[in-house]
């Protein structure tokens, strides 16, 4: 497949729940996808300022672009900065998916974006529901409110069974981030 080719029709995903493996199963769909030539591009609600790997690979895999935002701190009760951060992502997601430049867009995290109030599920939906009809969507995060479970083709609830961090394991360099 040629980057000049597109997907025939896009779908909306969305990977929420509990458990973890959201962002993990939108990026592996992105390695997929540049592996047969795709365009992807990420943008990642709240977790800008955050030392995640895939942070550091992103510029040397072809056809995938990743901008993250947020403050660097989690969120117990948002800030002025928040809003600001999360309402500069939903304007790139907005331009990037209108643009119709990418087959893919991942717009990871901004589930909890929206269960946060940081941006407003209408927006969301309008971008849904009027994005090209060839561009594949993928909303991760925990929380995915019902109107966007409403309007997406494909829902997987990530569950946890069991977490070593539980038993008071760390997070890991390289496997959780």
């Amino acid at each position: 497949m040629t980057t000049s080719q597109r997907l025939e029709k896009g779908l909306v995903q969305v990977y929420t729940g509990e458990g973890k493996g959201k962002t993990s199963a939108a990026l592996g769909l992105a390695l997929r996808a540049i592996g047969r030539g795709l365009k992807v591009y990420v943008v990642m609600f709240l977790k800008g300022g955050f030392d995640y790997g895939e942070k550091y690979i992103v510029d040397r895999l072809p056809n995938l672009k990743l901008t993250a935002f947020g403050t660097g701190e989690f969120i117990k009760l948002p800030t002025e900065e928040d809003f600001e951060e999360a309402g500069k992502a939903l304007e790139l997601a907005k331009k990037i998916v209108s643009s119709g430049e990418y087959d893919i867009v991942i717009l990871d995290e901004i589930n909890v974006a929206l269960n946060l109030r940081l941006i407003g599920v209408d927006e969301v939906i309008h971008l849904i529901k009027n994005k090209p009809k060839h561009v594949e969507l993928i909303l991760t995060g925990r929380y995915a409110p019902p109107e966007v479970i409403e309007v997406a083709d494909l829902v997987t609830e990530m569950r946890e069974v069991k977490h070593p961090y539980t038993r008071g394991v760390s997070p890991r360099k390289g496997i959780e981030y």
